[in-house]
């Protein structure tokens, strides 16, 4: 283990010099005789939020670890809270000193109350031998109101949103604990679940979190929501940090060059050259209902690249798995190649040429049990299967030329179970599981949601390369950026039902927005603009505050 050594350290980019807040230097850590972190420093200042950016195996999760005791880095490197020296590899001494992580998997009890989830922890005020009720509901409210999170301490957790959910976990990540207080809140991927009308709520509570002093990183793949919470953004690249810089002194193109380059400038201009709505329509949909779907029609050809947008419970979320049969329909009819398709058989869907991604892909979109090679070849056994036996030669070889194709890592991982791939190679795997079939109609249902970049660019141009090939593609996202690059013309529900359908140069982020939320795109500007004039004068005010206390 190494030996932690006294002393301030300095970030030139970050931090205030006072040996205050997180400071990390020359962190390095090797898993197989690869260096997964390499030379890794960092500094963040009280009431400073610090974004942390990078493809998946980048080093991110390494360097969490580290923090929080679970991984033991190589001898030479130092974590210092507020001056003290971490005792790496002791999830006790990052405790102590302050370390505080929220998760993906918040750790919540769903079934439980929000005042006892905030107490499962640090433990329950009794009085002779009886939890005395009104003072953890008093001191429940506290922890709440400290991130700005209004909440009746008595609810289920499971009946609360995803947001609130999130602000729950960083509440009781931040509770009051007088021997030990918080000084580092370690955000990963707080985001990833939420849909994005939710988003801006969490983003405040971390802000306000940050503004009671605490050292914030945000570890995350959504940079937009960077330029609205971030003072400074590290990023990071095959275990090494290539940039740290001020988010004043980035543009949203100059950091995703910075991680992949000018990737959706990239996909947007050869989604253009693409011709599409050729020949006779492969698909036709005549007032689909199912669920909040109250009514959709549509028709799509050979080479089309359409999109679907609208906020949560808009319709969107089940448009595609009601077209696929995954969903039970209430009305409408559909036709592919002017048969009609049965509701209710996803069987029959794929026979007639439609392959679906779903957007959950640890639930629906894969068996998280069987190898990485067995989920690609599961949907189309044909040339493998020789019955009684599977011919394993021939399924090696396929899912080696598909592990090629979409980059999968590790390259060798065929055999390994599904479920220890990262995310993005996850998707990469699903993706190539459904390209196998060679469709006609590809359904796509958040393809890219908690992907990194690097994986996205990679998705992007399968994507584009299906169409190129002649399948009809239909996406649904909450990412506009992604729809307003790929997809020709985009569809926006609102509640229910289709309330416009742009196209062509129509096709902007700003247009796109104001429809789904149903107001001028004009008025959408302006609001965004107060909103984001709000948002800096709070932060030059908080910069002020933290610079008068330090």
């Amino acid at each position: 283990m190494a030996t932690p050594t006294t002393g301030t350290l300095h970030d030139s980019a970050t931090g205030d010099g006072t040996g205050r807040g997180l400071q990390a230097h020359a962190l390095t850590k090797y898993l197989g005789g690869t260096a997964v972190l390499e030379d890794f420093s960092l500094s963040i200042a009280p009431g400073e939020v610090h974004g942390l950016v990078g493809e998946n195996g980048s080093g991110k999760s390494t360097f969490i670890k580290i923090l929080s005791g679970y991984h033991i880095p190589e001898p030479g490197g130092v974590v210092l809270v507020d001056g003290a020296p971490v005792r790496l590899g002791s999830p006790a001494s990052s405790y102590e000193l302050g370390c505080r992580f929220v998760h993906q998997d918040l750790g919540l009890i769903e079934t439980s109350t929000v005042m006892d989830n905030l107490n499962f922890s640090k433990g329950f005020a009794t009085r002779l031998g009886t939890i005395r009720r009104a003072t953890l509901r008093r001191e429940a409210a506290q922890d709440l109101a400290r991130i700005g999170l209004e909440l009746d301490p008595s609810l289920d957790v499971g009946s609360l949103s995803a947001a609130s959910r999130t602000g729950v976990a960083i509440a009781r990540a931040l509770g009051d604990d007088p021997q030990f207080p918080a000084k580092v809140l370690v955000l990963d991927e707080p985001t990833a679940a939420l849909p994005i009308t939710e988003v801006r709520r969490l983003l405040e509570m971390i802000k306000t979190a940050a503004e009671s002093g605490v050292a914030v990183l945000y570890v995350t793949h959504r940079i937009d929501e960077l330029f609205r919470i971030a003072d400074n953004v590290s990023v990071l690249k095959d275990g090494k940090k290539v940039a740290t810089r001020p988010i004043s002194r980035l543009t949203r193109a100059s950091l995703i060059t910075l991680l992949v380059g000018s990737e959706l400038e990239e996909v947007q201009r050869a989604s253009r050259t693409l011709s599409s709505e050729q020949g006779a329509p492969i698909m036709e949909v005549r007032e689909l209902a199912s669920g909040p779907l109250r009514s959709l029609s549509l028709s799509v050809r050979s080479g089309d690249l359409v999109g679907i947008a609208g906020v949560t419970g808009s319709g969107r979320d089940v448009a595609l798995r009601a077209i696929f049969g995954s969903e039970a329909r209430d009305g409408g009819e559909i036709f592919v190649n002017g048969e009609p398709l049965a509701p209710g058989r996803p069987d029959l869907a794929m026979k007639a040429g439609i392959a679906s991604l779903p957007p959950d892909r640890k639930v629906l979109g894969c068996f998280r049990t069987l190898t990485a090679g067995e989920n690609l070849v599961i949907a189309d056994l044909q040339g493998i299967w020789r019955p009684p036996f599977l011919r394993r030669s021939t399924e090696l070889s396929e899912t080696r030329h598909w592990f090629q194709r979409f980059d999968v890592r590790p390259v060798d991982g065929i055999n390994r179970p599904f479920a220890t791939f990262s995310g993005g190679n996850q998707q990469k795997i699903l993706f190539a599981k459904w390209l196998r079939r060679r469709p006609q109609i590809l359904l796509l249902d958040e393809p890219t949601n908690g992907v990194d970049l690097g994986a996205k660019a990679s998705l992007h141009q399968e994507v584009l390369r299906a169409a190129e090939a002649g399948a009809a593609v239909i996406i649904s996202s909450s990412d506009v950026d992604e729809l307003v690059a790929i997809c020709h013309r985009v569809i926006i529900f609102r509640q229910g039902r289709v309330a416009a359908e742009l196209s062509g140069d129509s096709v902007t982020v700003s247009k796109v927005t104001a429809e789904c939320l149903g107001i001028d795109e004009e008025r959408f500007v302006a609001v965004t603009a107060r909103q984001d004039g709000a948002d800096q004068s709070r932060d030059k005010a908080r910069d002020v505050v933290v610079k008068r206390e330090g």
